[in-house]
């Protein structure tokens, strides 16, 4: 059970973030549409200089955040450290380009204007993602600080590979090789 403390509660927040990241997406493709095609003045739209910017980025953390999802659920499914070399740093570029929509999100409510509600609905949801996502980063890295919660970045359960210092290889056979042909 303690081995798989991290998993329990890393899944249900991944599963989450996969939704809100899916929302996210749909919202923030829709809104830039209308801002592309000039349609500001759309009940639900409105927007600001900051827009396009936020825009911007909130496509580009949702879609980096889907595709760390996917990763982070490989990682979820194997359990291992070297699954979590990519769900962590898949992880860690999302959450970056998140930070950086947090930060346009909220120059884009202290510019302030008429916003529609789709644009305070997807502010709103980066907000909460940026935090979402770091409690996330640091749920599949809890493995780092105890192996009780994940799978550390030492694990000593695997083999070490071959001629690896401190490990006897056995049955290896060298006749008929030539000396500079050997490692």
């Amino acid at each position: 059970m303690a081995r798989t403390v991290g998993r329990n509660v890393a899944a249900p927040l991944l599963f989450l973030n996969l939704l809100m990241w899916a929302i996210v997406l749909g919202f923030s493709s829709w809104c830039l549409n209308r801002y592309i095609n000039g349609t500001t003045g759309h009940p639900s739209m409105g927007g600001n200089g900051a827009t396009s910017f936020f825009l911007i980025f909130t496509i580009l953390a949702a879609v980096l955040g889907i595709a760390s999802k996917f990763a982070g659920g490989n990682h979820l499914r194997a359990w291992r450290s070297d699954s979590l070399a990519a769900a962590g740093s898949s992880a860690i570029v999302a959450w970056a380009v998140t930070a950086l929509a947090v930060g346009l999100a909220c120059k884009h409510i202290s510019i302030g204007g008429w916003r529609g509600w789709r644009l305070r609905i997807l502010e709103g949801f980066i907000i909460v993602l940026g935090f979402t996502e770091l409690l996330y980063v640091l749920l599949i890295h809890a493995g780092m600080f105890s192996s009780g919660y994940g799978p550390g970045y030492r694990d000593a359960d695997y083999g070490a590979g071959v001629g690896a210092p401190g490990i006897e290889q056995k049955g290896t056979h060298t006749t008929g090789v030539p000396g500079a042909a050997r490692v």
